[in-house]
C-alpha cells in the first residue's frame, strides 16, 4: 500500500491531468449532436484498433513468467479497446438501421 501512496505522490501531475481530461471529455460527448454521432464512432473505433494493436506489443514484449505491470497494462488495453470496438459497431449499426427504409 505504501508503494501505491508513493507511486501516487510522484505522479500526481499526470493523474491529475487524466482526470481533468476525463472530466472534461464526458463534458465535450455529452455535447455532441446526434449527425455527428457516428463519424465521432468510426473514429473512436479506428483509435481503438490502435489501442488493440499497442495492447498486443506490450503483451508480446512482456514477460509471461512474473506477474508484471507491462502484461496487466497490456491485457487491459486489449480488452477495453475489443470492447470499445465491438460496442461501437453494435452502436453504428443500430444507427444506420433506423435510416433503412422499412419492409411492408
Amino acid at each position: 500500500m505504501e508503494q501505491i501512496l508513493k507511486l501516487f505522490f510522484e505522479h500526481k501531475e499526470a493523474i491529475f491531468i487524466i482526470a481533468l481530461s476525463v472530466f472534461l471529455g464526458i463534458e465535450v460527448i455529452s455535447h455532441v449532436p446526434s449527425v455527428l454521432h457516428t463519424p465521432l464512432m468510426s473514429g473512436a473505433n479506428a483509435i481503438s484498433g490502435v489501442i488493440i494493436i499497442g495492447g498486443i506489443i506490450l503483451v508480446g514484449h512482456s514477460d509471461l513468467s512474473t506477474f508484471s505491470l507491462e502484461l496487466v497494462l497490456g491485457i487491459l488495453a486489449l480488452v477495453f479497446g475489443t470492447l470499445n470496438v465491438v460496442g461501437g459497431f453494435v452502436v453504428t449499426d443500430r444507427m444506420l438501421e433506423m435510416f433503412k427504409k422499412k419492409k411492408k
